[in-house]
This record gives C-alpha cells, sequence and structure tokens, in this order.
C-alpha cells in the first residue's frame, strides 16, 4: 500500500502526498489518520464517516509551493464518491502547512 507508512508515522514529503493519502484513510475509513494530519488550530474534535458513503477516486488538479523550503503548499482536487449509489464530487483548493516539521491540512481556500 502507497501509502501505509505514513498511516505509520513517516511524514509526507510533500502536501501532494499527503493529500493522497488522507484521501486514502477517508477512503479506508482510517479516521484517524486524517484527524492526525489535520492542523491543531482547524481540526475538528472527530472525524466520521457518512453511512452509505463511498471514496472511489481522487483528481489532483493543481499543486503548488510544499518544496523543501515552502512553509505551505496547495493542492486543488476534485474528490469522486458515492453516496447511496449516486454519484457525486468534492471539489476544493486545501492548503497545508508545515507544523512541528510535518505537513498537515490547514483547510480549504
Amino acid at each position: 500500500m502507497c501509502c501505509g507508512l505514513l498511516y505509520e508515522g513517516r511524514p509526507a514529503a510533500d502536501p501532494e502526498a499527503l493529500m493522497r493519502s488522507r484521501f486514502s484513510a477517508y477512503a479506508l475509513d482510517n479516521s484517524d489518520y486524517v484527524v492526525r494530519t489535520w492542523h491543531p488550530q482547524t481540526r475538528p474534535e472527530a472525524v466520521t464517516a457518512e453511512p452509505g458513503m463511498r471514496w472511489t477516486r481522487l483528481e489532483v488538479l493543481e499543486h503548488g509551493g510544499g518544496g523543501v523550503f515552502d512553509a505551505e503548499g496547495t493542492v486543488d482536487f476534485r474528490a469522486h464518491y458515492t453516496d447511496g449509489g449516486r454519484p457525486g464530487v468534492l471539489a476544493e483548493k486545501s492548503r497545508f502547512v508545515r507544523h512541528d516539521g510535518r505537513w498537515v491540512y490547514w483547510g480549504p481556500l
């Protein structure tokens, strides 16, 4: 699995890698990882899966920043899902920041 080492605690190399691992965590209902990779100032107390919702595919449209010397980065994506058998898409441009030396999700722009 591509995200296994990240789930075990290895830091993501950049915001895009973190975004991909977070999408997979949502798809696998790994809410602990989702919460752990969310900035403490913006994260909810808990993340729960929506009954009947299944995350099916991630499209990364664009990414910026997130280099070795950057403190921030963005990822513009479309996350495809089915909800009760009906297809849907969540589109977002997300902001990622470094926190304690690791990339974390800040929130949507």
